[in-house]
């Protein structure tokens, strides 16, 4: 699939996914209005049977207009123009919320004119999980009515969430199913980039083998003449370089077969005690003896970097490998700097090139394995993109962390921390 047509349809996902669950959010919103009123309603009608029975208990009118006063989301205020007895009172709210099915925690207290303040009545507990609460004052009173109850619902929302576990078990069971096709997008797009990096590297590859095969197989057709045999020094020079090419592929195989051991673990560290700075200018005098006149290794050893615990073998071939990936991307004259240093409770080593730099998009990806910083067709830079890839696999091993430190036009500097 075409990377287009992958943008294509991560993009049609996207709008579906933020659709689907726009929707859902819309109606499950409107489930909530909608049952939240029809309870409210229904309390208002029980509420107003209280009001009337208490009226008619006490021979007297009903005050007119609605005697049911909302003054929250949970907290109502009941006129009934008499004295209200809490016995009473509470026998006929059970009886009305038992008529009208409504199954919630009340609280209610009745207001006394003569203290002026609210007298606490009782806890209700329809559900079961509710318990006695003694609130107090907590309960506002209301200026406009003389003879009149506060009623109070600490649990409706609950009921309301209750009443809707139906609509938020299947919207739980939507969230599932985004989750998991938001999950198989990401693992598609994964596959992909591992597809193009696997492709990227076979094509590496064959270019990395291609060199060394033409000349083993040019050699080999040189060497199949007759005539070679009397020209030893010329017979000498091909079979030299027949095996410095074949060394040059097993060096190519070795390092992705290296990779592959030490990803299924079959690589144990034989940590020894070594001198760090010794080490360093070891590699350094074996790189100086092949590099062209116009490029440069410098060093700056801190002398109390003292000794560390280590790999040698696979501690050099780090060092390589951060010394040939700077002398590679350096641009046309690269300078590479290393330099040691302690500080605090470890050892700072510094690999730094006085190169381009390198994005900052491609900084986090930079270790992953297989990749290359993309320079198009172009494969003027040698190599399978696993260098950085086993340095940072064998830093991780050793317990060190590594960082690399970029701005663009400003170089490239790999730091890594070894603790003390």
């Amino acid at each position: 699939m075409r990377g287009q047509q992958v943008r294509f349809v991560v993009l049609l996902g996207a709008i579906s996914i933020i659709g689907i669950i726009s929707v859902q959010a819309y109606f499950l919103f409107k489930a909530w209005n909608i049952r939240e009123k029809q309870l409210t309603q229904s309390i208002v009608i029980a509420l107003k049977g209280v009001a009337e029975k208490i009226c008619r208990l006490n021979q007297i009118a009903l005050p007119y207009g609605n005697p049911v006063r909302q003054l929250t989301s949970n907290y109502f205020v009941v006129d009934v123009n008499s004295v209200i007895d809490a016995n009473v009172l509470e026998y006929y709210l059970k009886s009305e919320f038992e008529k009208l099915n409504i199954k919630t925690d009340y609280e209610y207290a009745i207001y006394d004119c003569h203290t002026d303040r609210m007298v606490y009545g009782n806890y209700i507990s329809l559900t079961g999980s509710g318990e006695k609460v003694k609130l107090g004052n907590k309960l506002p009173k209301y200026h406009e009515y003389l003879y009149y109850f506060g009623i109070h619902f600490p649990a409706l929302r609950s009921t309301i969430a209750g009443d809707m576990t139906i609509l938020f078990f299947f919207t739980s069971i939507l969230i599932l199913s985004v989750t998991f096709f938001v999950y198989a997008i990401f693992v598609i797009l994964h596959q992909k980039r591992l597809s193009e990096l696997q492709k990227d590297f076979i094509n590496n590859m064959t270019h990395e083998f291609k060199t060394p095969i033409s000349t083993i197989n040019i050699s080999a057709d040189i060497l199949t003449n007759p005539d070679i045999s009397k020209d030893p020094e010329r017979l000498s020079t091909y079979g030299w370089i027949i095996k410095k090419e074949n060394h040059r592929l097993n060096l190519l195989v070795e390092k992705v077969l290296q990779i592959a051991r030490i990803e299924k673990g079959g690589i144990q560290l034989k940590k020894e005690i070594l001198d760090l700075n010794a080490l360093i200018q070891t590699v350094v005098d074996n790189f100086r003896a092949n590099l062209k006149q116009e490029n440069k290794l410098e060093i700056v050893l801190d002398p109390t970097a003292g000794k560390i615990s280590a790999d040698v073998i696979h501690l050099t071939n780090i060092f390589h490998n951060l010394i040939d990936n700077s002398l590679k991307y350096g641009g046309e004259n690269p300078n590479v700097r290393i330099e040691t240093k302690k500080s605090h409770n470890q050892i700072i080593v510094l690999f730094s090139d006085n190169g381009p730099g390198i994005d900052p998009k491609y900084r986090k990806r930079i270790f992953h394995k297989f990749f290359r910083i993309p320079s198009g067709n172009i494969h003027d830079v040698k190599g399978f993109g696993l260098g950085l890839y086993y340095v940072k696999l064998l830093c991780h091993m050793h317990r060190w962390n590594i960082h690399l430190i970029s701005e663009p036009e400003q170089g490239a500097t790999f730091m890594i921390e070894i603790p003390l």
